[in-house]
């Protein structure tokens, strides 16, 4: 099973595209491990953010680029840009496919939502039954659970736009099928989202 990291960079006032070419450099060195999958700047929620998504064969490896980052006096090569930075670590639902790249968005939504204690197999088990109708009226690039940390659940939407962001949530809302039916007795009322745009180098466009 594939593991994930989604860092979320937060940076002094229009940060983001300064620090783009260091991040850049910083997630492909020779001695990085994982595969970068998305880099994005915040755009609408929370401001100067970077986040970056990437995915690792092994827990070991994982652990390893942690511990690089942890470890050094210029994570991420941006040091004098950052004012903070969270180290997430998640699985995917155990029905999804390994995450594709490619050009889905530029608007990509990323939620996060606060579980419950015992909310992880109610959630799969919804979304199991739900996700693969909801794709039809928009993609979905990743769901996945922390496995570090407090219990979170993350999602990450690609669009073509935010108007039809509106119109696939609008409708299938209206028709019934999102969300999960049931699923939301799991979460808790803690609950944030940002609209983020690809930075450059994201393979995640």
């Amino acid at each position: 099973m594939k593991l994930y990291e989604l860092a979320t960079l937060r940076t002094v006032i229009f940060g983001a595209g300064k620090a783009a070419p260091a991040i850049k450099d910083y997630v492909s060195a020779p001695e990085a491990k994982g595969k970068l999958l998305g880099a994005w700047a915040s755009d609408i929620g929370r401001l100067n953010e970077v986040f970056i998504l990437r995915e690792f064969d092994s827990r070991v490896d994982l652990d390893a680029e942690r511990e690089r980052a942890r470890r050094s006096s210029n994570p991420f090569g941006c040091a004098e840009l950052l004012t903070g930075m969270d180290l997430d670590s998640y699985a995917p639902l155990g029905f999804l496919p390994p995450v594709e790249t490619g050009d889905f968005g530029p608007f990509y939504e990323i939620r996060t939502y606060r579980m419950k204690p015992n909310g992880l197999g109610p959630t799969e088990e919804k979304w199991r039954d739900a996700v693969p109708t909801r794709t039809g009226y928009s993609p979905l690039t990743i769901a996945m659970y922390s496995i570090d940390g407090g219990s979170r659940f993350t999602q990450i939407w690609p669009y073509r736009s935010l108007e039809e962001r509106g119109t696939a949530r609008g409708k299938s809302v209206a028709d019934g099928v999102w969300p999960p039916k049931g699923g939301p007795d799991w979460l808790t009322p803690d609950m944030y989202s940002t609209i983020a745009m690809p930075l450059a180098f994201s393979p995640l466009k």
